[in-house]
């Protein structure tokens, strides 16, 4: 592989894909969480996790290629994707302790 270019689109893509799968993940975690289904809740954060860590290896797997790269505004967006829904992902599990408190007063 080291001697294939790399495929910034494919690569962007894919990144993107992952990223918007997770988020669709987070969006049905927060619903379950509307509901008090923190059984649910979790197991859709865990599957956004996974998401996350799919697009966050193929980010950083053709960085570390170390390989200059013609600039991409689809790879610059791909990561303010990820870096968004990342932080979507982290604040949708900062709220599940809270709910959980709430609901047991």
């Amino acid at each position: 592989m080291a001697d294939e270019k790399i495929n910034v689109p494919a690569v962007a893509m894919n990144v993107i894909i992952n990223a918007g799968d997770g988020r669709a993940y987070i969006d049905k975690a927060m619903d379950a969480l509307a509901e008090f289904d923190f059984d649910a809740a979790d197991a859709h954060l865990a599957e956004a996790d996974a998401k996350i860590l799919e697009a966050h290896k193929a980010q950083t797997e053709m960085i570390q290629r170390g390989e200059e790269v013609e600039y991409s505004l689809l790879f610059v967006h791909a990561q303010d994707t990820l870096m968004t829904i990342s932080a979507e992902l982290h604040m949708a599990k900062k709220m599940m302790p809270v709910v959980r408190a709430l609901t047991a007063r």
